[in-house]
């Protein structure tokens, strides 16, 4: 059972500190008929999806699915070859950029300190000198860090990567928090400690959009499923009924471990 303690400060969930200042929304996060081919395949094939309310919307499906590919478009970092994304009602825009938080699966950190490495986040977004470093010991504080701020974040173990980009994110008070499988071949304790923040940060209000294929974390975090394979979104809906009682053949094989079948020819590019 996860320990869920340790993610505060000043006895204050951390995703609290993500709550105090208006902000230019980002909510919903819509993505409509996007498209991605290359080769000869398609690679995301998504009608409509949106990203809104609150909780834990877990991202799963086998290897190749779509999944971070998906996440990338929604936040911006790839474009589509067809179709729209938007948030808020708008298009993606820089200003609001720092409201959606986004966590890769292997840290981008700069050659600095781990404290250097949130101040500087913080001050590329207009926080103040002064605040920003009182939000960057906030954040090591709740990522438990702390005795670590000084040291080279290129230095730290890999889980102490992942958590630094993920005490990062959260200093920043993104309004959606997007994780690309942040916990892959990570140690069971830096595991831990990961759910247990995002998991307080979907608590109290943040949206969090989870990429895995690890189908035991997702019955631990998820409040809700997004199931894909072959670059579409095959099912969607509250996480019990889908671990309950999957609706499809894709599904039932995935969480049975077994392996899910190669893509149709209904899903391949037509040419002239």
């Amino acid at each position: 059972m996860l320990d869920r303690g340790n993610t505060s400060v000043a006895g204050r969930p951390i995703a609290d500190l993500a709550f105090e200042e208006a902000r230019p929304e980002v909510r919903p996060v819509v993505g409509q008929n996007i498209r991605i081919a290359r080769d000869g395949r398609l690679l995301l094939d998504v009608d409509e999806l949106v990203v809104s309310g609150s909780g834990m919307t877990v991202l799963m499906g086998p290897n190749g699915a779509g999944k971070s590919l998906l996440l990338r478009c929604l936040a911006n970092l790839v474009a589509p070859d067809s179709g729209t994304i938007t948030w808020g009602g708008c298009q993606p825009d820089r200003a609001r950029a720092a409201r959606l938080g986004f966590v890769f699966q292997r840290p981008v950190l700069l050659r600095r300190s781990a404290r250097a490495n949130i101040r500087h986040a913080l001050r590329a977004a207009g926080v103040s000198r002064g605040e920003a470093a009182e939000r960057a010991d906030q954040a090591l504080a709740a990522a438990r860090l702390s005795h670590l701020s000084r040291m080279p974040a290129r230095r730290l173990s890999g889980g102490e990567q992942q958590r630094l980009a993920l005490a990062r994110a959260m200093a920043l008070r993104p309004e959606c928090l997007f994780l690309d499988e942040p916990t892959v071949n990570l140690d069971p304790a830096s595991v831990a400690a990961i759910e247990a923040t995002i998991i307080a940060a979907g608590r109290s209000g943040t949206k969090v959009l989870f990429v895995t294929h690890d189908s035991a974390q997702a019955r631990r975090i998820a409040t809700d499923i997004l199931f894909m394979h072959d670059g579409q979104i095959l099912e969607r809906g509250e996480a019990a009924r889908f671990f309950d009682a999957p609706g499809t053949a894709a599904a039932r094989a995935f969480l049975a471990g077994d392996l899910v079948g190669e893509p149709g020819p209904e899903h391949r590019v037509r040419t002239a």
